[in-house]
């Protein structure tokens, strides 16, 4: 049975440029703007690409891996602000569901609503998630699971944060991490029916210090961790049932 293809998304060339190396076969096909890099990894077939900054060009970017490439599943990796009051800096955390932010159609919809669609959350697939947690503990990270907030904003002043973490709790979400785009590509997957799994490794805190040393981080930390667990979760795929 043909294994199914993979879409490794990336936030970040850094991430990706490890990936890249390791690919074997590698096909480059341009699409909407964008370069795709179709080819096997660890005996599976893979199109890696980078998601772009922000939630509209991250769903583009899923879209595409979707529509155009036919991926029937799709793990992201990228870094993240931790927020949860146990996440540190280094940590892994492993999206069970995503909520936008800054989502507010309110007062036609409650806030944080996605309109039209009923819900405030997007859940991730279970067995995709379990297995990409599951490289990060084969990997040694400190794990967290749990919900990630998505936003068209960096958060990188500490009463930011914190005036976000109290208007999400007062309608029942306490991420555990903020980001950019996970909850665009989260509903992108949810739309067409795709499996979804995501990862974030804590950058920095999303306070007043988050823009220290961010490039060094990607480039010594979070790139390394990604390699390592995406690997690991690769390694992983050609044990799980086709279906």
């Amino acid at each position: 049975m043909t294994p199914r293809t993979t879409a490794i998304l990336s936030a970040l060339a850094e991430e990706q440029q490890g990936l890249l190396e390791r690919l074997q076969q590698p096909r480059r096909v341009t699409r909407a703007g964008r370069d795709f890099w179709l080819g096997d990894l660890h005996g599976q077939p893979v199109v890696l690409a980078l998601s772009r900054i922000g939630k509209v060009a991250a769903a583009t970017t899923a879209t595409t891996l979707i529509e155009a490439f036919g991926v029937q599943r799709l793990v992201f990796t990228g870094v993240a602000g931790g927020v949860g009051p146990d996440v540190r800096v280094g940590d892994v955390v492993v999206a069970s569901e995503f909520v936008q932010h800054d989502m507010d159609a309110s007062p036609i919809f409650p806030r944080y609503q996605i309109p039209l669609y009923d819900r405030e959350r997007f859940a991730c697939d279970v067995d995709l998630s379990a297995l990409l947690s599951g490289a990060v503990r084969a990997g040694g990270y400190t794990l967290h699971q749990g919900l990630i907030a998505s936003g068209d904003r960096f958060v990188s002043a500490a009463e930011e944060s914190r005036l976000l973490q109290e208007a999400l709790a007062a309608a029942g979400h306490a991420p555990l991490a903020v980001e950019m785009e996970g909850a665009a590509v989260a509903q992108v997957c949810f739309d067409y029916g795709i499996p979804f799994a995501a990862m974030r490794t804590i950058s920095d805190r999303a306070d007043d210090t988050a823009h220290v040393d961010f490039p060094k981080f990607v480039t010594e930390v979070a790139s390394r961790y990604a390699l390592a667990i995406i690997e690991e979760f690769v390694r992983g795929l050609n044990t799980m049932h086709p279906t």
